[in-house]
């Protein structure tokens, strides 16, 4: 994973997908469960602070798009 909005959405989609196996079972299912509920509270933390720097942003006047901060890219761009 990279440091972006975009890559956070790829990496809990890839997770779902791991939960998703259809052959997953027994104590396999029951560690993908426990990381998927680390990797989906870790992605509320990240989130929370995408929320809080463009709250910070916006509070101090607006984004202009070529200062938006790195945590708030969506894309390669």
């Amino acid at each position: 994973m990279k440091n972006s909005l975009s890559d956070l959405n790829n990496h809990l989609f890839a997770q779902l997908e791991r939960l998703s196996e259809e052959s997953l079972a027994g104590e396999k299912l029951k560690e993908e469960i426990c990381r998927t509920k680390a990797v989906t509270a870790v992605s509320k933390e990240i989130i929370a602070n995408a929320r809080l720097v463009l709250d910070a942003q916006e509070a101090m006047g607006g984004i202009k798009p070529e200062d938006k901060p790195d945590v708030l890219r969506v894309g390669n761009k």
